[in-house]
């Protein structure tokens, strides 16, 4: 089965970041009636992740058409344990996804970047990744390995 698609309303944006981080997809909408919300994802086939409990009570989702998701707390940890829990997601594809963008990242070679990242990270680091939308450059330094540990705690792990 493929991974499930989001869309996250505005009342839960720091979820949004946190799946793309763990690599899913995950769109994020700040200005959105709920009933455009409710077709873009019925377009996309992705499910709805709110904190609006007026969505929950529309008829497309009450009759299972569409997907949606009440998140039950403010605590962006606790959000997100929520969505790994009821959709079995694991975090193991990470930076995978731009987490500005949400477009899967490409693989650039190491010389394209020589002029893009400071001296030390090109030194050290012999992976790098792009967005293709935004050129955002992306590595597994110090930085990843912090928002790793981060999904560990907020999945309640062990670090």
């Amino acid at each position: 089965m493929p991974d499930p698609k989001f869309i996250a309303d505005f009342n839960v944006g720091r979820l949004a970041k946190w799946l793309r981080i763990a690599g899913y997809d995950t769109l994020f909408v700040t200005d959105m009636e709920d009933g455009e919300l409710v077709r873009r994802a019925q377009r996309e086939n992705r499910v709805i992740l709110t904190r609006d409990s007026s969505i929950m009570r529309r008829r497309v989702v009450t009759s299972g058409h569409l997907k949606a998701l009440l998140i039950s707390s403010d605590d962006p940890r606790s959000q997100l344990r929520q969505v790994m829990e009821e959709y079995v997601l694991d975090d193991g594809r990470g930076l995978s996804r731009c987490i500005e963008c949400n477009v899967p990242l490409a693989d650039v070679g190491k010389e394209g970047v020589r002029e893009r990242v400071p001296p030390f990270v090109f030194q050290t680091q012999e992976e790098f990744m792009e967005c293709p939308c935004c050129h955002k450059l992306y590595w597994r330094g110090t930085h990843w390995k912090n928002m790793r540990q981060e999904l560990t705690r907020m999945r309640g792990g062990p670090e």
